[in-house]
Protein backbone atom coordinates (compact mmCIF):
# COMPACT_ATOMS: atom_id res chain seq x y z
CA UNK A 1 0.00 0.00 0.00
CA UNK A 2 1.39 3.46 -0.96
CA UNK A 3 2.08 5.59 1.76
CA UNK A 4 -0.61 9.05 1.61
CA UNK A 5 1.43 12.03 0.83
CA UNK A 6 1.75 14.74 3.10
CA UNK A 7 0.18 17.58 1.36
CA UNK A 8 -2.90 15.41 1.08
CA UNK A 9 -2.97 14.83 5.21
CA UNK A 10 -2.85 18.83 5.30
CA UNK A 11 -5.30 19.06 2.80
CA UNK A 12 -7.95 16.46 4.94
CA UNK A 13 -6.66 17.93 8.30
CA UNK A 14 -7.66 21.63 7.37
CA UNK A 15 -10.94 20.77 5.26
CA UNK A 16 -11.75 18.46 8.92
CA UNK A 17 -10.58 21.76 10.95
CA UNK A 18 -13.18 23.88 8.73
CA UNK A 19 -15.80 21.50 9.25
CA UNK A 20 -15.52 21.36 12.81
CA UNK A 21 -15.66 25.25 13.10
CA UNK A 22 -18.90 25.16 11.08
CA UNK A 23 -20.51 22.79 12.99
CA UNK A 24 -19.84 24.13 16.47
CA UNK A 25 -21.26 27.59 14.98
CA UNK A 26 -24.21 25.65 14.03
CA UNK A 27 -24.86 24.23 17.21
CA UNK A 28 -24.04 26.92 18.84
CA UNK A 29 -26.48 28.75 21.70
CA UNK A 30 -29.16 31.28 19.90
CA UNK A 31 -30.98 34.13 21.05
CA UNK A 32 -33.51 34.04 18.27
CA UNK A 33 -37.10 34.60 19.22
CA UNK A 34 -35.98 36.07 22.41
CA UNK A 35 -37.36 39.60 23.41
CA UNK A 36 -38.86 41.66 25.92
CA UNK A 37 -42.55 42.65 25.43
CA UNK A 38 -42.48 46.19 27.72
CA UNK A 39 -43.65 49.35 26.02
CA UNK A 40 -43.14 52.42 27.67
CA UNK A 41 -46.45 55.01 27.95
CA UNK A 42 -46.63 57.84 25.51
CA UNK A 43 -46.92 60.57 28.16
CA UNK A 44 -48.97 62.64 25.28
CA UNK A 45 -51.61 60.52 24.96
CA UNK A 46 -52.48 60.51 29.03
CA UNK A 47 -54.53 63.67 28.64
CA UNK A 48 -55.74 65.57 31.94
CA UNK A 49 -56.54 69.04 30.47
CA UNK A 50 -59.93 69.11 31.35
CA UNK A 51 -60.11 67.48 34.94
CA UNK A 52 -57.39 70.39 35.82
CA UNK A 53 -59.06 72.92 34.33
CA UNK A 54 -60.44 76.14 36.23
CA UNK A 55 -57.20 75.43 38.44
CA UNK A 56 -54.72 78.69 38.74
CA UNK A 57 -51.75 77.65 36.90
CA UNK A 58 -48.52 79.22 37.38
CA UNK A 59 -44.76 78.49 35.47
CA UNK A 60 -43.52 78.01 39.30
CA UNK A 61 -46.33 76.01 40.81
CA UNK A 62 -44.04 73.23 41.62
CA UNK A 63 -43.19 73.30 45.60
CA UNK A 64 -40.30 74.03 47.34
CA UNK A 65 -38.22 71.88 48.55
CA UNK A 66 -39.30 73.04 52.39
CA UNK A 67 -43.12 73.21 51.47
CA UNK A 68 -44.06 72.49 54.48
CA UNK A 69 -43.10 75.82 55.71
CA UNK A 70 -46.01 77.43 54.13
CA UNK A 71 -48.02 75.71 56.79
CA UNK A 72 -46.17 78.62 59.17
CA UNK A 73 -45.32 77.08 61.54
CA UNK A 74 -42.30 76.96 63.31
CA UNK A 75 -42.76 73.89 65.62
CA UNK A 76 -43.66 71.87 62.84
CA UNK A 77 -40.30 73.03 60.75
CA UNK A 78 -38.38 72.25 63.36
CA UNK A 79 -39.83 68.73 64.30
CA UNK A 80 -39.36 68.24 60.02
CA UNK A 81 -35.45 69.12 60.23
CA UNK A 82 -35.45 67.03 63.51
CA UNK A 83 -36.26 63.90 61.50
CA UNK A 84 -34.64 64.50 58.63
CA UNK A 85 -31.31 64.43 60.76
CA UNK A 86 -31.16 60.55 61.22
CA UNK A 87 -34.55 58.75 61.12
CA UNK A 88 -33.59 54.82 60.94
CA UNK A 89 -35.52 54.94 57.74
CA UNK A 90 -33.27 57.49 56.10
CA UNK A 91 -30.50 55.19 57.27
CA UNK A 92 -31.62 52.30 55.46
CA UNK A 93 -31.99 54.35 52.09
CA UNK A 94 -28.74 55.33 52.61
CA UNK A 95 -27.26 52.07 53.32
CA UNK A 96 -28.98 51.19 50.52
CA UNK A 97 -27.67 53.85 48.49
CA UNK A 98 -24.09 52.65 49.17
CA UNK A 99 -24.56 49.29 48.40
CA UNK A 100 -25.06 50.21 44.89
CA UNK A 101 -22.52 52.38 44.62
CA UNK A 102 -20.24 49.65 45.77
CA UNK A 103 -21.61 47.38 42.71
CA UNK A 104 -20.57 50.59 40.52
CA UNK A 105 -16.98 50.14 41.93
CA UNK A 106 -17.22 46.09 41.24
CA UNK A 107 -18.44 46.35 37.57
CA UNK A 108 -15.90 49.07 37.10
CA UNK A 109 -13.21 46.56 38.12
CA UNK A 110 -14.44 43.83 36.22
CA UNK A 111 -13.68 46.04 33.34
CA UNK A 112 -9.99 46.82 34.29
CA UNK A 113 -7.00 44.07 33.94
CA UNK A 114 -5.87 42.05 37.31
CA UNK A 115 -2.21 41.96 38.37
CA UNK A 116 -1.20 40.03 41.56
CA UNK A 117 2.27 39.19 42.88
CA UNK A 118 2.77 36.09 45.19
CA UNK A 119 5.76 35.06 46.33
CA UNK A 120 7.14 31.83 48.76
CA UNK A 121 9.63 29.26 49.42
CA UNK A 122 9.35 25.50 49.17
CA UNK A 123 11.67 22.99 50.99
CA UNK A 124 12.08 19.25 50.22
CA UNK A 125 13.98 15.84 51.52
CA UNK A 126 13.20 12.68 50.22
CA UNK A 127 14.41 9.60 51.98
CA UNK A 128 16.75 7.59 50.30
CA UNK A 129 15.05 4.27 50.90
CA UNK A 130 12.16 5.92 48.26
CA UNK A 131 14.17 7.79 46.28
CA UNK A 132 17.79 6.58 46.01
CA UNK A 133 20.92 7.79 47.13
CA UNK A 134 20.92 10.37 43.56
CA UNK A 135 17.82 12.26 44.94
CA UNK A 136 16.97 10.89 48.88
CA UNK A 137 18.77 11.57 51.64
CA UNK A 138 19.35 15.86 51.39
CA UNK A 139 17.42 18.33 51.72
CA UNK A 140 16.98 21.14 48.39
CA UNK A 141 14.82 24.46 48.38
CA UNK A 142 13.55 26.92 46.14
CA UNK A 143 12.49 30.68 46.64
CA UNK A 144 9.95 31.60 44.40
CA UNK A 145 8.28 35.26 42.62
CA UNK A 146 5.77 35.62 40.30
CA UNK A 147 3.09 38.32 38.59
CA UNK A 148 -0.09 36.71 37.59
CA UNK A 149 -1.60 39.54 35.04
CA UNK A 150 -5.31 38.86 33.18
CA UNK A 151 -7.60 40.76 31.57
CA UNK A 152 -10.70 39.26 30.15
CA UNK A 153 -10.97 41.68 26.66
CA UNK A 154 -14.59 43.52 26.34
CA UNK A 155 -15.13 42.11 22.67
CA UNK A 156 -18.93 42.78 22.83
CA UNK A 157 -19.68 45.77 25.17
CA UNK A 158 -20.96 43.20 27.78
CA UNK A 159 -18.93 44.36 30.93
CA UNK A 160 -19.62 47.90 29.94
CA UNK A 161 -23.08 47.50 29.84
CA UNK A 162 -22.98 46.12 33.30
CA UNK A 163 -21.05 48.68 34.40
CA UNK A 164 -23.58 51.57 32.97
CA UNK A 165 -26.90 48.81 34.32
CA UNK A 166 -24.82 49.21 38.12
CA UNK A 167 -24.84 53.37 37.35
CA UNK A 168 -28.21 53.80 36.64
CA UNK A 169 -28.78 51.50 40.18
CA UNK A 170 -26.78 53.73 41.44
CA UNK A 171 -29.04 56.58 40.00
CA UNK A 172 -32.11 54.96 40.93
CA UNK A 173 -31.01 54.26 44.36
CA UNK A 174 -29.83 58.02 44.82
CA UNK A 175 -33.21 58.91 43.85
CA UNK A 176 -35.14 56.31 46.32
CA UNK A 177 -32.90 58.19 49.22
CA UNK A 178 -34.30 61.37 48.07
CA UNK A 179 -37.83 59.81 47.89
CA UNK A 180 -37.36 58.56 51.48
CA UNK A 181 -37.12 62.11 52.72
CA UNK A 182 -39.77 63.27 51.34
CA UNK A 183 -42.15 60.41 52.39
CA UNK A 184 -41.01 61.03 56.26
CA UNK A 185 -41.28 65.08 55.63
CA UNK A 186 -45.12 64.10 54.51
CA UNK A 187 -45.69 62.07 57.20
CA UNK A 188 -44.14 64.18 59.90
CA UNK A 189 -46.25 66.92 58.73
CA UNK A 190 -49.26 64.72 58.41
CA UNK A 191 -49.11 63.72 61.94
CA UNK A 192 -48.94 67.18 62.80
CA UNK A 193 -51.88 67.89 61.15
CA UNK A 194 -53.44 64.86 62.79
CA UNK A 195 -52.26 66.53 66.28
CA UNK A 196 -53.93 70.21 65.20
CA UNK A 197 -57.12 68.11 64.51
CA UNK A 198 -57.21 66.18 67.64
CA UNK A 199 -56.58 69.98 69.59
CA UNK A 200 -59.78 71.03 67.70
CA UNK A 201 -61.73 68.09 68.41
CA UNK A 202 -60.64 69.18 72.27
CA UNK A 203 -61.56 72.20 71.84
CA UNK A 204 -65.27 71.04 70.35
CA UNK A 205 -65.89 68.78 73.66
CA UNK A 206 -64.56 71.65 75.73
CA UNK A 207 -67.03 73.93 74.78
CA UNK A 208 -69.58 70.99 74.56
CA UNK A 209 -69.07 70.28 78.24
CA UNK A 210 -69.55 73.94 78.91
CA UNK A 211 -72.96 73.97 77.56
CA UNK A 212 -73.91 71.02 79.01
CA UNK A 213 -73.17 72.18 82.34
CA UNK A 214 -74.37 75.47 81.93
CA UNK A 215 -77.75 73.47 81.13
CA UNK A 216 -77.28 71.60 84.15
CA UNK A 217 -77.19 74.40 86.09
CA UNK A 218 -80.04 76.25 84.57
CA UNK A 219 -82.58 73.24 84.49
CA UNK A 220 -82.01 72.54 88.51
CA UNK A 221 -82.83 76.01 88.79
CA UNK A 222 -86.21 75.67 86.74
CA UNK A 223 -86.43 72.79 88.65
CA UNK A 224 -86.50 74.45 92.19
CA UNK A 225 -88.91 76.94 91.15
CA UNK A 226 -91.18 74.02 89.96
CA UNK A 227 -90.78 74.77 85.82
CA UNK A 228 -89.20 71.40 85.03
CA UNK A 229 -89.53 68.11 86.38
CA UNK A 230 -87.15 65.18 87.73
CA UNK A 231 -86.86 64.02 84.09
CA UNK A 232 -85.40 67.48 82.55
CA UNK A 233 -82.85 67.23 85.38
CA UNK A 234 -81.94 63.84 84.56
CA UNK A 235 -81.73 64.53 80.52
CA UNK A 236 -79.38 67.34 81.42
CA UNK A 237 -77.49 65.52 83.63
CA UNK A 238 -76.74 62.39 81.01
CA UNK A 239 -75.49 65.71 78.90
CA UNK A 240 -72.51 65.92 81.19
CA UNK A 241 -70.33 63.13 81.44
CA UNK A 242 -71.11 62.50 77.60
CA UNK A 243 -69.03 65.45 77.17
CA UNK A 244 -66.83 64.50 79.43
CA UNK A 245 -66.29 61.30 77.74
CA UNK A 246 -65.39 63.00 74.61
CA UNK A 247 -62.92 65.53 76.54
CA UNK A 248 -61.18 62.12 77.54
CA UNK A 249 -61.72 60.75 73.70
CA UNK A 250 -59.58 64.01 72.20
CA UNK A 251 -56.81 64.16 75.41
CA UNK A 252 -56.18 60.48 74.12
CA UNK A 253 -55.83 61.44 70.48
CA UNK A 254 -53.70 64.65 71.45
CA UNK A 255 -51.32 61.57 72.92
CA UNK A 256 -51.58 59.61 70.44
CA UNK A 257 -50.41 62.16 67.77
CA UNK A 258 -47.71 63.47 70.06
CA UNK A 259 -46.58 59.61 70.31
CA UNK A 260 -46.49 59.06 66.95
CA UNK A 261 -44.64 62.59 65.77
CA UNK A 262 -41.69 61.31 68.51
CA UNK A 263 -41.50 58.15 66.33
CA UNK A 264 -41.35 60.21 62.91
CA UNK A 265 -38.53 61.91 64.35
CA UNK A 266 -36.51 59.03 65.22
CA UNK A 267 -37.17 59.35 69.34
CA UNK A 268 -38.87 57.67 72.00
CA UNK A 269 -42.54 58.31 73.35
CA UNK A 270 -41.41 61.13 76.01
CA UNK A 271 -40.06 63.70 73.08
CA UNK A 272 -43.83 63.82 72.58
CA UNK A 273 -44.49 65.04 75.84
CA UNK A 274 -42.74 68.34 75.06
CA UNK A 275 -44.54 69.15 71.87
CA UNK A 276 -46.93 72.11 72.08
CA UNK A 277 -49.93 72.80 70.67
CA UNK A 278 -50.04 73.62 66.61
CA UNK A 279 -50.88 76.63 65.76
CA UNK A 280 -53.86 77.11 63.06
CA UNK A 281 -53.06 75.36 60.03
CA UNK A 282 -54.40 77.01 57.36
CA UNK A 283 -54.65 74.85 54.05
CA UNK A 284 -51.68 75.50 51.35
CA UNK A 285 -52.75 77.19 48.48
CA UNK A 286 -54.17 75.22 45.45
CA UNK A 287 -51.42 76.32 42.34
CA UNK A 288 -50.89 73.84 39.51
CA UNK A 289 -47.54 74.17 37.37
CA UNK A 290 -48.86 74.33 33.20
CA UNK A 291 -46.43 71.95 32.50
CA UNK A 292 -48.31 69.42 33.46
CA UNK A 293 -47.86 66.10 32.72
CA UNK A 294 -44.82 66.37 30.90
CA UNK A 295 -43.11 67.98 33.55
CA UNK A 296 -44.25 66.09 36.52
CA UNK A 297 -42.47 62.62 34.90
CA UNK A 298 -39.03 64.78 36.09
CA UNK A 299 -40.07 65.77 39.46
CA UNK A 300 -41.47 63.00 41.53
CA UNK A 301 -38.64 61.10 42.78
CA UNK A 302 -40.71 57.88 42.18
CA UNK A 303 -40.66 57.88 38.58
CA UNK A 304 -37.54 58.90 38.23
CA UNK A 305 -36.39 56.24 40.51
CA UNK A 306 -38.73 53.75 37.71
CA UNK A 307 -37.25 55.20 34.86
CA UNK A 308 -33.76 55.17 36.15
CA UNK A 309 -35.00 51.09 37.05
CA UNK A 310 -35.77 50.46 33.20
CA UNK A 311 -32.88 52.11 32.22
CA UNK A 312 -30.46 49.22 34.04
CA UNK A 313 -32.65 46.69 33.04
CA UNK A 314 -32.22 47.59 29.30
CA UNK A 315 -28.51 47.35 29.81
CA UNK A 316 -28.82 44.15 31.88
CA UNK A 317 -30.30 42.84 28.48
CA UNK A 318 -27.36 43.78 26.23
CA UNK A 319 -25.02 42.01 28.97
CA UNK A 320 -27.00 38.69 29.05
CA UNK A 321 -26.77 38.52 25.01
CA UNK A 322 -23.24 38.91 25.07
CA UNK A 323 -22.92 35.49 27.09
CA UNK A 324 -23.76 33.79 23.23
CA UNK A 325 -21.26 35.41 21.81
CA UNK A 326 -16.96 34.09 22.22
CA UNK A 327 -14.85 35.37 24.54
CA UNK A 328 -11.39 36.41 24.50
CA UNK A 329 -9.62 36.07 27.68
CA UNK A 330 -5.73 36.87 28.22
CA UNK A 331 -3.26 35.44 31.42
CA UNK A 332 0.21 36.00 31.59
CA UNK A 333 2.49 34.44 34.00
CA UNK A 334 6.08 35.63 34.85
CA UNK A 335 8.56 35.45 37.95
CA UNK A 336 12.08 33.79 38.88
CA UNK A 337 12.73 30.73 40.50
CA UNK A 338 16.62 29.77 42.64
CA UNK A 339 17.63 27.55 44.99
CA UNK A 340 19.18 30.78 46.70
CA UNK A 341 17.10 33.70 47.75
CA UNK A 342 20.58 35.48 46.00
CA UNK A 343 20.05 33.90 42.84
CA UNK A 344 16.27 35.60 41.91
CA UNK A 345 17.79 38.50 40.31
CA UNK A 346 19.94 36.54 37.88
CA UNK A 347 18.06 36.06 34.38
CA UNK A 348 18.62 32.13 34.41
CA UNK A 349 16.31 32.03 37.06
CA UNK A 350 13.57 33.92 34.96
CA UNK A 351 10.02 31.89 33.53
CA UNK A 352 7.09 33.25 32.08
CA UNK A 353 3.56 31.95 30.38
CA UNK A 354 1.20 33.86 28.38
CA UNK A 355 -1.97 31.84 27.73
CA UNK A 356 -4.50 33.51 25.42
CA UNK A 357 -7.59 31.52 25.22
CA UNK A 358 -10.79 31.81 23.15
CA UNK A 359 -13.99 30.32 23.92
CA UNK A 360 -17.33 29.61 22.17
CA UNK A 361 -20.57 28.51 23.96
CA UNK A 362 -22.35 25.81 22.10
CA UNK A 363 -24.24 23.37 24.23
CA UNK A 364 -25.42 24.89 27.68
CA UNK A 365 -28.74 23.21 27.89
CA UNK A 366 -30.57 26.04 27.56
CA UNK A 367 -28.91 27.69 30.23
CA UNK A 368 -28.02 31.19 28.27
CA UNK A 369 -31.43 31.16 26.69
CA UNK A 370 -33.22 30.84 30.25
CA UNK A 371 -31.31 33.97 31.66
CA UNK A 372 -31.84 36.12 28.43
CA UNK A 373 -35.29 35.35 29.05
CA UNK A 374 -35.18 36.10 32.72
CA UNK A 375 -33.76 39.37 32.02
CA UNK A 376 -36.35 40.26 29.50
CA UNK A 377 -38.88 39.66 32.01
CA UNK A 378 -37.04 41.37 34.10
CA UNK A 379 -37.05 44.87 31.84
CA UNK A 380 -41.29 44.25 31.39
CA UNK A 381 -41.23 44.30 34.98
CA UNK A 382 -39.05 47.00 35.22
CA UNK A 383 -41.35 48.91 32.23
CA UNK A 384 -44.63 47.70 33.70
CA UNK A 385 -43.87 49.44 37.30
CA UNK A 386 -42.62 52.37 35.70
CA UNK A 387 -46.24 52.68 33.64
CA UNK A 388 -47.77 52.20 36.47
CA UNK A 389 -45.99 54.59 38.11
CA UNK A 390 -46.68 57.27 35.65
CA UNK A 391 -50.63 56.32 35.88
CA UNK A 392 -50.97 56.60 39.88
CA UNK A 393 -48.86 59.46 40.02
CA UNK A 394 -51.21 61.30 37.44
CA UNK A 395 -54.49 60.13 39.12
CA UNK A 396 -52.94 61.03 42.51
CA UNK A 397 -52.83 65.05 41.36
CA UNK A 398 -55.84 64.77 39.57
CA UNK A 399 -57.56 63.56 43.09
CA UNK A 400 -55.87 65.91 44.99
CA UNK A 401 -56.47 68.59 43.32
CA UNK A 402 -60.67 67.63 43.05
CA UNK A 403 -60.63 67.07 47.05
CA UNK A 404 -59.62 70.68 47.23
CA UNK A 405 -61.79 72.10 45.20
CA UNK A 406 -64.64 70.03 46.58
CA UNK A 407 -63.32 70.23 50.82
CA UNK A 408 -62.94 74.13 50.18
CA UNK A 409 -66.72 74.58 49.01
CA UNK A 410 -67.77 71.73 51.90
CA UNK A 411 -66.28 73.77 54.57
CA UNK A 412 -67.53 76.42 53.48
CA UNK A 413 -71.32 75.43 53.36
CA UNK A 414 -70.02 73.33 56.89
CA UNK A 415 -69.19 76.72 58.31
CA UNK A 416 -72.51 78.30 56.89
CA UNK A 417 -74.63 75.06 58.87
CA UNK A 418 -72.21 75.54 62.29
CA UNK A 419 -73.54 79.23 62.23
CA UNK A 420 -76.87 78.35 62.00
CA UNK A 421 -76.92 75.79 64.46
CA UNK A 422 -75.28 78.10 67.03
CA UNK A 423 -77.96 80.26 66.26
CA UNK A 424 -80.72 77.84 66.68
CA UNK A 425 -79.34 76.42 70.16
CA UNK A 426 -78.87 80.35 71.22
CA UNK A 427 -82.48 80.79 70.49
CA UNK A 428 -83.29 77.80 71.75
CA UNK A 429 -81.89 78.58 75.28
CA UNK A 430 -83.25 82.32 75.12
CA UNK A 431 -87.10 80.54 74.74
CA UNK A 432 -86.25 77.63 77.60
CA UNK A 433 -84.33 80.31 80.10
CA UNK A 434 -87.55 82.51 79.22
CA UNK A 435 -90.49 79.69 79.57
CA UNK A 436 -91.90 79.80 76.22
CA UNK A 437 -89.70 76.96 75.00
CA UNK A 438 -89.07 72.89 75.78
CA UNK A 439 -85.55 71.47 77.36
CA UNK A 440 -86.07 68.87 74.39
CA UNK A 441 -85.58 71.93 71.67
CA UNK A 442 -82.18 72.98 73.58
CA UNK A 443 -81.14 68.90 73.36
CA UNK A 444 -82.06 69.20 69.40
CA UNK A 445 -80.21 72.18 69.12
CA UNK A 446 -77.34 71.40 71.52
CA UNK A 447 -76.65 68.35 69.58
CA UNK A 448 -77.23 69.50 65.83
CA UNK A 449 -74.66 72.52 67.31
CA UNK A 450 -72.31 69.70 68.54
CA UNK A 451 -72.16 67.08 65.16
CA UNK A 452 -71.81 70.54 63.20
CA UNK A 453 -68.47 71.66 64.85
CA UNK A 454 -67.19 68.02 64.48
CA UNK A 455 -68.11 67.61 61.09
CA UNK A 456 -66.40 71.57 60.67
CA UNK A 457 -63.27 70.49 62.13
CA UNK A 458 -62.95 67.51 60.10
CA UNK A 459 -63.22 69.04 56.75
CA UNK A 460 -60.69 71.64 58.11
CA UNK A 461 -58.47 69.04 58.67
CA UNK A 462 -59.24 67.45 55.23
CA UNK A 463 -58.23 70.46 53.66
CA UNK A 464 -55.33 70.61 55.10
CA UNK A 465 -53.75 67.18 54.63
CA UNK A 466 -55.11 67.11 51.28
CA UNK A 467 -53.08 70.10 50.54
CA UNK A 468 -49.93 68.52 52.32
CA UNK A 469 -50.76 65.31 49.75
CA UNK A 470 -50.56 67.45 47.13
CA UNK A 471 -47.58 68.68 47.77
CA UNK A 472 -46.39 65.36 47.74
CA UNK A 473 -48.15 64.44 44.30
CA UNK A 474 -46.23 67.59 43.14
CA UNK A 475 -42.86 65.84 43.52
CA UNK A 476 -42.45 67.42 47.50
CA UNK A 477 -40.11 70.01 45.87
CA UNK A 478 -37.78 67.03 44.75
CA UNK A 479 -35.06 69.06 42.01
CA UNK A 480 -33.92 66.39 39.46
CA UNK A 481 -30.18 66.64 38.34
CA UNK A 482 -28.79 66.86 34.93
CA UNK A 483 -28.07 63.17 34.80
CA UNK A 484 -31.81 62.70 35.39
CA UNK A 485 -32.83 65.40 32.52
CA UNK A 486 -30.67 64.00 30.18
CA UNK A 487 -31.18 60.21 30.39
CA UNK A 488 -33.03 58.66 27.62
CA UNK A 489 -35.37 56.32 28.48
CA UNK A 490 -34.98 53.11 27.19
CA UNK A 491 -37.89 51.44 24.65
CA UNK A 492 -37.60 47.98 23.12
CA UNK A 493 -39.55 47.37 19.90
CA UNK A 494 -39.09 43.57 18.72
CA UNK A 495 -36.96 44.45 15.62
CA UNK A 496 -34.05 45.59 17.84
CA UNK A 497 -33.60 42.46 19.02
CA UNK A 498 -33.90 40.08 16.57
Amino acid sequence: MNPIPHSTLRRSGRALLVSALALALAACASSRGLNPQGHVLDVDSLHSERTLADTDLSATGFPAQDWWKALGDAQLDALVAEGLAGHPSLDAADARLRQAQSQVGTARADRLPSLSVSGGYTGLRLPESMAGSEMGGHYAGSSQVAFDFSYGVDLWGGKRAAWEAAVDGAHAATVEAQAARLNLSTGITQAYADLAYAWQLNDVAEEELTRSQKSLQLTRQRRSAGIDSDLQVRQAEARVPAAQQQVLAAQQRIDAARTALAALVGKGPDRGLSIQRPQALNPMALQLPGVLPSELLGRRPDIVAARWRVEAADKQIKVARTKFYPSFNLTALAGVVAPNVGDLLKSSSTFAYIGPALSLPIFEGGKLRANLANTDAQYDLAVANYNQTVLDALRDVADQVNAVRSLAQQSNAQQQAVDTARSAFDLAQQRYRAGIGSYLDVLTAQSTLLQSQQQLAGLQSQQVQTSVRLSKALGGGFQPSDADHAAPLASHSDSSHS
